[in-house]
């Protein structure tokens, strides 16, 4: 289980940076779109913390309750995508 949240928590790193990106080109006149793309890197850091690190305390601990969490984190970055498709469409 450890090895999902590592690919998760990778993938969305640069998930992140397509946002830093899109607030960037926002600051330098580019199009609108801003709020849309800050809202996406807030729901992927708590898509981060919530998926990838409750599969990492499940994995260290054995608790498996921390299992239940998992399913919010992975709703978190689902709405972090189409916020971000959506700061993308306002380019």
């Amino acid at each position: 289980m450890f090895e999902p949240g590592v690919r998760y928590q990778m993938s969305h790193a640069l998930a992140l940076l397509g946002c830093a990106w899109r607030l960037e080109r926002r600051a330098a006149g580019g199009g609108g779109g801003a709020p849309w793309a800050a809202a996406a890197a807030w729901l992927f850091v708590v898509g981060t913390v919530l998926f990838c690190g409750s599969l990492y305390v499940l994995t260290l601990s054995g608790a498996r309750w921390w299992g239940a969490v998992t399913p919010l984190g992975g709703l978190a970055f689902l709405a972090g995508w189409a916020c971000l498709a959506w700061a993308l469409l306002w380019a």
